[in-house]
């Protein structure tokens, strides 16, 4: 028997977790789902959409937990007796600025792309079967 303390300790670590990562969560069940279609039927959309959502969440962990390690280490690995402010301010862009727009904006653009190319596939089907009516 459990006691009502650790049951709802148990409740609340499952609950603050998957608050604390529902982003992270979903990003992770596209990835499960894309990359099981893409085994079942390869095409460029699974692929896309396997790279957005792997994009997605790899820009979420950036952001909570990579960043600020990733850019300490290369300030301390660049600079290391003289100050060199130009180095810092363009360390500081590239991992402050760039990386968490690029992650996620290239994420959505594979994801979007592979919804194109679905749409697109089922409007030339619809062609095809409409022009194959037309024949007989």
């Amino acid at each position: 028997m459990i006691p009502p303390d650790l049951k709802q300790n148990i409740f609340y670590t499952l609950y603050f977790t998957i608050i604390h990562n529902g982003v992270a969560i979903l990003y992770f069940i596209g990835i499960l789902i894309s990359a099981f279609l893409s085994l079942l039927k390869p095409s460029r959309k699974h692929v896309l959409l396997l790279l957005g959502f792997s994009l997605l969440l790899l820009g979420f962990e950036y952001n909570k937990h990579i960043l600020e390690g990733l850019r300490e280490q290369t300030i301390n690995a660049l600079i290391t007796i003289q100050e060199h402010n130009k180095v810092r301010r363009l360390i500081n862009i590239f991992y402050l600025k760039a990386l968490p727009l690029f992650l996620p904006v290239t994420g959505w653009v594979f994801i979007v792309a592979a919804i194109y190319l679905h749409v697109k596939g089922k409007r030339s089907n619809e062609h095809v079967i409409e022009h194959n009516k037309d024949s007989k």
